[in-house]
């Protein structure tokens, strides 16, 4: 029997907006209302109510950090004893020489506090970022002249009436080993190991492709390495919730526009395997099996010598 962290209801919104229509100036504010009618929405007959409603990447179309206006409009959809988390951009730096641009994840309470904010770290490159620029920038392949930051690193996040979280934005989800930060101590304190996986992504730039769906799969793949589920939030789909098997429980298709209320499935009973060793594990296993196979190769030659 599925069990699920006690007294959570999540509600994911995929509004399904194009990419062609994300960044127009003259439809932004109505992408933001689309998705808090969409917040506001009462949950189906017996249902609970939500405690955490979770938008995808980019899903709020501003510059976060400078729009007071809408941050209080978010903090007002955001369930009392819970909060409202969204992908946005953060900008740092007064000047435009020294303003540094983020691909964030913002934590809103209902206070209008936010309460935390993680940027991404692993940037895609030639889309977020240009290596090289000065040679290379011919092949961008989105709009815009400039460049992301990368944010410090992984982390674990604790929400309001939530598990301590890891946080991942996009393609982050897809590295092995990678989607949980390392066991240690961080500013003086021990960290706790996260007992979920939240990758938001906007995978509208594939289209209907095998891309999403590729993306997706390997998002599966880190749930069952790390023995913890996988909560998903996608513009455009697939957005899920998939318990520590990979089993998903819950599912909006790609190129759909709608809710998902459902429970925040606990972790297994223990490390997996792979958790405690990485990559170590299979590495050996190739070594051991490529020896293992040298040996006998040997061996059979001898055996056929007069």
């Amino acid at each position: 029997k599925e069990a699920f962290a006690p007294g959570v209801q999540l509600r994911l919104v995929q509004p399904n907006i194009a990419q062609a229509d994300k960044r127009k100036p003259e439809l932004k504010a109505g992408h933001v209302a689309r998705q808090l009618e969409m917040s506001y929405a009462p949950p189906a007959a017996g249902a609970p109510a939500p405690t955490h409603i979770i938008w995808a990447e980019t899903a709020a179309p501003y510059v976060m950090n400078r729009q007071p206006n809408l941050i209080r409009a978010l903090a007002e959809a955001a369930p009392t004893k819970g909060a409202l988390i969204t992908g946005a951009l953060r900008v740092t730096g007064g000047r435009p020489a020294d303003a540094l641009a983020y691909n964030s994840l913002y934590v809103v309470e209902a206070s209008g506090r936010i309460a935390d904010v993680y940027d991404k770290h692993h940037l895609v490159p030639f889309g977020e970022y240009v290596p090289f620029e000065a040679w290379l920038s011919w092949l961008k392949i989105t709009v815009g002249r400039g460049n992301f930051s990368p944010g410090p690193g992984g982390r674990v996040m604790e929400v309001q009436g939530l598990p301590p979280v890891s946080p991942l934005i996009c393609y982050e989800v897809i590295f092995p080993g990678a989607v949980v930060p390392e066991d240690g101590v961080e500013a003086g304190e021990s960290r706790p190991r996260p007992r979920w996986l939240l990758n938001i992504t906007n995978d509208a730039w594939f289209g209907v492709t095998p891309g999403p769906y590729q993306h997706f799969a390997a998002a599966r793949l880190r749930a069952v390495e790390e023995g913890v589920a996988l909560v998903r939030v996608a513009n455009t789909g697939i957005s899920a919730i998939v318990d520590p098997w990979g089993r998903v429980l819950e599912r909006l298709d790609l190129d759909t526009s709608g809710t998902l209320d459902g429970g925040l499935p606990e972790p297994i009973g223990g490390r997996t395997f792979y958790s405690l060793w990485g990559n170590a594990g299979p590495l050996a296993l190739s070594v051991l099996f490529l020896g293992l196979g040298g040996f006998l190769a040997r061996r059979a030659g001898r055996s056929e010598r007069p």
